[in-house]
């Protein structure tokens, strides 16, 4: 049961952050910020996820097509 339970937690951390732990980080932070926003404040905030969703893609998309010297 152990290892079952680590091999799903080794593939949900695989499926969640992927390659690129910030686009991840990134995410996890905009669903806190759309929840407080949402439940806490009565802010209609659903268009914050998306908004940070792409930027985050974009972000992750030029960090990996930067050319190194």
């Amino acid at each position: 049961m152990r290892a079952r339970l680590r091999s799903f937690g080794a593939f949900a951390c695989d499926f969640v952050i992927g390659d690129d732990w910030r686009g991840g980080a990134v995410i996890a932070v905009a669903l806190g910020v759309t929840a407080v926003l949402a439940h806490g404040q009565r802010v209609n905030a659903w268009w914050l996820l998306p908004a940070c969703v792409i930027a985050a893609l974009g972000w992750s998309l030029r960090h990996a097509t930067a050319r190194k010297p």
